[in-house]
């Protein structure tokens, strides 16, 4: 019986130890090494880009640089004030993608733009994006480097805007104004989408961003449903997520990371984490 017991015990440390992690435990995507994640780059797009896959002087199409080549160390992770940051350099279109695919979490980062922009956006504001539930391979977007997702804009004067990549679609409360769609809890629920009335695109409910500091997003997704938080400030919340096969529309509700590299110098920090089993019921009446 002795033996038994001990065995017993032994047992009881193990799934008490740090191995067995609550449910609620947030988990740090971001380390030195970019373990957690992969590289793809495609292009230097040039101003005047219209979708179409870059050639050379003779016409020939231009191959984009790959998967895991990180070209002119656009991707790099600093340390500052013993804080892990991760560079973004923003020359040569692309993102880091995540290793895993998660669906049902709640996600929070933070971000701070650099100083250096490039073209193709010298004269326009700078730009980057978180985009989720990414499926398939990169290179499907307009811009022929992302994956097919849903993108949690990150824009100066435009943090939680909605932009569709590839096929995607959500539905959104939204008001109009002049040619513009904005985010309104009290709007009417539209489509977005490529295809759709009201086109891809649709503004943030307001400006939350604090200029040259930190800035902590939040992404809560559980099912088709989500919420955009901007320093503690709802600014969006999307439902139906789906993508189109052949007119047809599938969910689209899990898939990896992708932090895009588009034009603009951009620092990220404090990536975390955790799996949820509701949508948080403080958020519920954005749905109703």
């Amino acid at each position: 019986m002795r033996p038994l017991l001990l065995s017993f015990c032994c047992a009881l440390i193990f799934m008490s130890s740090t191995s067995f992690q609550p449910a609620d435990e947030w988990t740090p995507l971001l380390d030195k090494k970019l373990s957690k994640w992969e590289i793809y780059q495609s292009f230097q797009h040039k101003l005047g880009y219209k979708g179409e896959a870059p050639r050379d002087d003779n016409g020939n199409l231009i191959k984009p640089v790959g998967y895991n080549i990180n070209k002119n160390n656009e991707f790099s992770v600093i340390d500052e004030n013993g804080e892990t940051i991760l560079k973004i350099g923003g020359d040569i279109y692309g993102c880091l993608f995540t290793k895993q695919d998660y669906g049902n979490y709640y996600l929070k980062l933070k971000v701070k733009w650099g100083d250096k922009k490039w073209v193709p956006r010298l004269n326009e504001v700078k730009d980057s994006g978180l985009l989720y539930h990414s499926q398939g391979e990169c290179g499907v977007d307009y811009w022929r480097t992302w994956m097919l997702s849903q993108e949690f804009q990150i824009a100066e004067k435009g943090m939680g805007d909605y932009w569709s990549q590839a096929s995607s679609r959500s539905d959104v409360k939204a008001r109009k104004e002049g040619s513009d769609y904005f985010f309104d809890k009290d709007g009417t629920l539209m489509e977005f989408g490529g295809g759709t009335t009201a086109g891809n695109f649709c503004h943030a409910g307001t400006d939350v961003e604090k200029k040259g500091e930190w800035n902590e997003l939040e992404l809560i997704t559980y099912g088709d449903k989500c919420i955009r938080i901007v320093n503690g400030v709802v600014v969006m919340a999307l439902s139906n997520s789906r993508y189109m096969v052949d007119g047809k529309a599938k969910p689209l509700v899990s898939g990896k990371l992708q932090l895009q590299c588009e034009a603009a110098e951009v620092y990220y920090k404090d990536i975390l984490i955790k799996k949820i089993d509701a949508m948080p019921e403080k958020y519920a009446a954005y749905f109703k």
